[in-house]
C-alpha cells in the first residue's frame, strides 16, 4: 500500500509537469485583468465625418477602455517608404520627395502600392497595386503633377535627382484604430473622431494594446503570460523584450487565437535574452497559399533583387539571440512571410557573441495554408529542432536553415516547398571550421508533391550552398510526383560547395496518382563524399518512364551507392556531367569561371589540383587540359600548360581517381537499368549487381561512354556478355 501512495504521488507530479497554465495561479498573469477582450465578436456602426460618436446595431461585448477596429471610416496613407536604387529593402521615410491623396476605397480596404523609377533621362516609372504581380504602364512619363494610380489614389513627385530602381511603397487603408471612452445605450465615442461618414462600417474588437501591456507588465514582474480561449485581434504583434524564463501559454487545444490578418508584421516577436516558452496558440495571417504574390522576387530597374512579400509581412514568430526557446503546440496559417523564423548572430569560428541562439526547439507545432515558407532559420544559430510539426500546403520552403546542428524528425509534409538545407551567402573562411548547414532529416513522411512559389516539382529535400555533414535517413515517400531527395555542391563566387552526406534507409513510393506523372528524380547527389544505401525507390504498377531513381553527377568524388532496391523506374542508376563557360581569361594558363555549375571548391579541399578539363566549342570536343590548381580566394583555375581559350568555351572537370563504387544493388523492371553517361576513372567500379530486365523492354541492362569497370554484375532476362536484351524468337 504505501509503494501504491508513493507511485500515484509520483504520477501526479509528472500529471503536473504537463498541465496547462490556468488563470489565477501564482506567477501567472492573465491577459484579460490587462483589458483584453479574446473576443471575434463584431457589430455593424454608423459614423459621421469628424465626428468621434458612432452608433452601433448591438453593443454586444464591447467595454470602455477596449481597443477597437471601425472599417472604412478612416481613408488614409501609412507605412510610406522611399527606398534607394542599391537597396530595395530601406525603410527612409518617403519625407517631401512625393505626395499622395485621393484614395477613396474603391480598390479595396487595405491596397499595397509600389512606384518604381524605371528611367531618369526620360524620367518615367512603373506602377503595381498588387505587389509587383502585374505592372501598370511600362515607362509612364513623370510630369510633377497629379497623376492617376487607382483606387483614387494619386501621386505627384517633387523634383529632385531621380534614379533608376528608386522606389516608392505605400499601404492605403481605411480603418480607424481606437478605443472606447464611453458607453451609452447603442451610442459609442471612440477617442478619434471618424474621417467620413459610413452607414455600415464594421466595428471589432483590437487586442494589441491590451496584449502588449500584458507582457510588458509580466517581463517587469517576473511572471507569465496566460491567454483564455479566445479570439485575439492584432493591428501589430507582440513584442518580448529580453525574456529570462517567461512562458507565454494559450488554452490548451488551440483554442487561443492570435489573428493578425488586418495586421502588420509578427504575431510574437522574442529578442534577446537567455530562455523563452511559447505554447498552445494558434496564429493566424492574411494571406493563404496562393492568395499572394507567391513566394518569389522580381528585379527593380537598378538590377537589385526584391521580395514584394516583405511590403505587406506577416508571420507567426520570429526569434532573435534569445538563448534557449521551446515553442510547443503553436499552430500558423495564411502567412505569407516565414511563419516561424529565426535569425540573429551566432559563432564565426572560435568567436562567439555576447548572445546569440543556441537552442530553438519546434514540438509538434503546425504551418498549414500559408503562401510563405513554414520554418526558417536564416542564420547559422545552433541546435535548431523541428520535431513532430505538421506542414501542408506551403508555398514557400517547408525549412529552409542556413544554421548549425539541425534535427529535422518525424514531421509530416504535403504538397509543400523544399527541405532547404545550406544556402549560404558566403565564402568566409571560418565557415571552414567549424561547418555549417549540418542537418538529420529522419523520420518523417513527404506525400503528394513539392509545390514551391506556386508550381509543382522540385526536390522536397535539398542540401546545397555551404551545407556539410546532412543525414537522410528512414523517411517514407507516399505517392509522391516530385524529385526527393538532392544533394549537390552549388558552390559559385558567393557559396562554398556541399559535402559530406549520407542517405540511407529511405522507402520512396513515387507513384503519380490522380495525375500525369512529372519528370523526377528520386535521389540525386553531385557532391563529394556522399553514401547512399539501403533505400528502396518504386512505382505501383507499370513503369514510370519520367522517373530516375538514383542520379550521379561529376565532378563528384568518393561516392558508395550500395544495398539500394530499385522497382519500375524510367532509369535506374544514371550519372553524368555538369560544365560551366569561362568567363574571363587572365593569360593563357589562367581563367575564372563564367555561368555554370562546376563547384568553386573550398580552401581545404583538392583544389582540383592534376585533374582532367574537358574543352568543348559548342557541343563538339575540342581537347584536354591538366589543372594546376584552383585558388579558392581569387577563384582562378590554372593549368599546367597554356591554352588557346575564349570566353564562352564550356569545360567540364574530372578527377583522374574518382573512387566512385556502385556495388550489391538489386534493379528490377526498369527502363533502362544503369546509364553511365560521364567520364568515369579507373577507381570507378560497378560490381556485384543485381540488374534484372522483368517485364519492362529495356533493350540493355548497362549503357557505358566513360571509364567504368563493371565486375560480377548479375544480369537476368539479358545477355550475360553483352548486357543486352535476347533476340525476339
Amino acid at each position: 500500500m504505501r509503494r501504491l501512495k508513493r507511485l500515484t504521488w509520483i504520477w501526479l507530479i509528472l500529471l503536473g509537469s504537463f498541465a496547462t497554465a490556468s488563470a489565477g495561479e501564482p506567477g501567472w498573469l492573465d491577459v484579460a485583468d490587462c483589458g483584453a477582450s479574446g473576443s471575434a465578436y463584431q457589430t455593424t456602426a454608423a459614423t459621421a465625418a469628424g465626428s468621434k460618436e458612432i452608433t452601433v446595431a448591438e453593443v454586444g461585448d464591447f467595454k470602455v477602455g477596449q481597443g477597437v477596429i471601425v472599417s472604412k471610416c478612416n481613408p488614409h496613407f501609412e507605412r510610406c517608404i522611399l527606398k534607394p536604387p542599391e537597396n530595395p529593402y530601406g525603410t527612409s521615410p518617403l519625407g517631401d520627395a512625393a505626395e499622395l491623396r485621393g484614395y477613396d476605397g474603391s480598390g479595396g480596404s487595405w491596397m499595397i502600392f509600389l512606384v518604381e523609377v524605371n528611367s531618369a533621362d526620360p524620367l518615367t516609372f512603373r506602377w503595381s497595386d498588387d505587389m509587383a504581380r502585374t505592372w501598370k504602364g511600362d515607362k509612364v512619363p513623370v510630369t510633377f503633377d497629379w497623376q492617376t494610380l487607382s483606387g483614387g489614389v494619386e501621386i505627384k513627385f517633387k523634383k529632385q535627382a531621380w534614379q533608376p530602381g528608386q522606389m516608392i511603397t505605400f499601404q492605403a487603408r481605411d480603418h480607424l484604430l481606437t478605443r472606447i471612452e464611453r458607453i451609452e445605450g447603442n451610442r459609442l465615442t471612440l477617442a478619434e473622431p471618424a474621417g467620413r461618414a459610413v452607414a455600415d462600417a464594421a466595428l471589432r474588437h483590437c487586442d494589441s494594446e491590451a496584449l502588449q501591456q500584458a507582457v510588458t507588465r509580466a517581463l517587469k514582474e517576473k511572471r507569465n503570460v496566460f491567454f483564455p480561449a479566445g479570439h485575439y485581434r492584432l493591428m501589430t504583434g507582440l513584442a518580448v523584450a529580453s525574456p529570462e524564463g517567461i512562458v507565454l501559454e494559450g488554452a490548451s487545444g488551440g483554442q487561443a487565437v492570435l489573428d493578425i490578418s488586418e495586421g502588420h508584421g509578427t504575431c510574437v516577436s522574442l529578442a534577446g535574452g537567455s530562455e523563452a516558452t511559447v505554447r498552445n496558440l494558434s496564429m493566424v495571417g492574411h494571406t493563404a497559399l496562393g492568395d499572394g504574390p507567391g513566394w518569389h522576387s522580381f528585379l527593380t530597374s537598378s538590377g537589385k533583387a526584391c521580395w514584394p512579400v516583405g511590403l505587406k509581412p506577416c508571420s507567426a514568430m520570429h526569434i532573435r539571440n534569445t538563448e534557449r526557446v521551446l515553442v510547443e503546440n503553436c499552430h500558423a496559417s495564411k502567412m505569407n512571410c516565414e511563419a516561424f523564423y529565426c535569425q540573429g548572430d551566432s559563432r564565426s569560428g572560435t568567436k562567439e557573441p555576447r548572445a546569440y541562439t543556441r537552442s530553438l526547439t519546434y514540438l509538434r507545432c503546425s504551418a498549414t495554408n500559408c503562401d510563405g515558407n513554414g520554418f526558417n532559420n536564416n542564420d547559422l544559430a545552433e541546435n535548431t529542432s523541428v520535431l513532430y510539426c505538421r506542414i501542408v500546403d506551403v508555398g514557400g520552403c517547408s525549412w529552409e536553415g542556413a544554421s548549425r546542428f539541425v534535427r529535422f524528425i518525424g514531421n509530416y509534409v504535403r504538397n509543400s516547398g523544399t527541405i532547404a538545407m545550406g544556402n549560404i551567402g558566403s565564402r568566409a573562411e571560418h565557415l571552414e571550421e567549424l561547418g555549417s548547414g549540418q542537418h538529420i532529416v529522419a523520420d518523417n513522411v513527404f506525400e503528394g508533391r513539392t509545390f514551391y512559389n506556386g508550381r509543382p516539382g522540385g526536390y522536397i529535400v535539398r542540401a546545397t550552398c555551404g551545407a556539410t555533414q546532412v543525414i537522410v535517413r528512414n523517411n517514407l515517400f507516399v505517392n509522391y510526383n516530385s524529385s526527393g531527395i538532392e544533394i549537390i555542391p552549388g558552390g559559385d563566387a558567393r557559396h562554398l560547395p556541399t559535402s559530406n552526406a549520407t542517405i540511407t534507409g529511405n522507402i520512396m513510393d513515387m507513384t503519380a496518382v490522380g495525375e500525369p506523372p512529372l519528370a523526377r528524380t528520386a535521389i540525386h547527389a553531385g557532391s563529394s563524399g556522399v553514401i547512399i544505401s539501403d533505400n528502396q525507390v518504386y512505382v505501383r504498377g507499370a513503369e514510370d518512364a519520367n522517373l530516375t531513381a538514383i542520379r550521379l553527377t561529376e565532378p563528384a568524388v568518393n561516392l558508395i551507392v550500395h544495398d539500394n532496391l530499385v522497382r519500375a523506374c524510367g532509369t535506374g542508376i544514371l550519372s553524368d556531367t555538369v560544365w560551366s563557360l569561362v568567363g574571363e581569361i587572365v593569360d593563357a594558363k589562367t581563367f575564372l569561371a563564367g555561368r555554370g555549375s562546376v563547384p568553386l571548391e573550398r580552401r581545404l579541399s583538392h583544389r582540383y589540383r592534376g585533374w582532367n578539363l574537358a574543352w568543348f566549342r559548342g557541343d563538339k570536343p575540342a581537347g584536354l587540359s591538366r589543372i594546376e590548381s584552383f585558388d579558392p580566394e581569387t577563384l582562378r583555375f590554372q593549368l599546367q600548360e597554356p591554352r588557346e581559350m575564349k570566353v564562352g568555351d564550356r569545360f567540364e572537370v574530372f578527377a583522374p581517381s574518382a573512387n566512385w563504387l556502385i556495388h550489391d544493388n538489386t534493379l528490377t523492371g526498369c527502363l533502362q537499368p544503369v546509364v553511365l553517361n560521364s567520364h568515369g576513372s579507373d577507381t570507378s567500379l560497378v560490381r556485384g549487381n543485381l540488374i534484372e530486365r522483368g517485364s519492362a523492354s529495356a533493350a540493355k541492362a548497362v549503357a557505358v561512354t566513360g571509364q567504368f569497370k563493371l565486375l560480377d554484375n548479375h544480369l537476368v532476362g539479358f545477355d550475360e556478355r553483352s548486357g543486352a536484351a535476347p533476340a525476339k524468337p
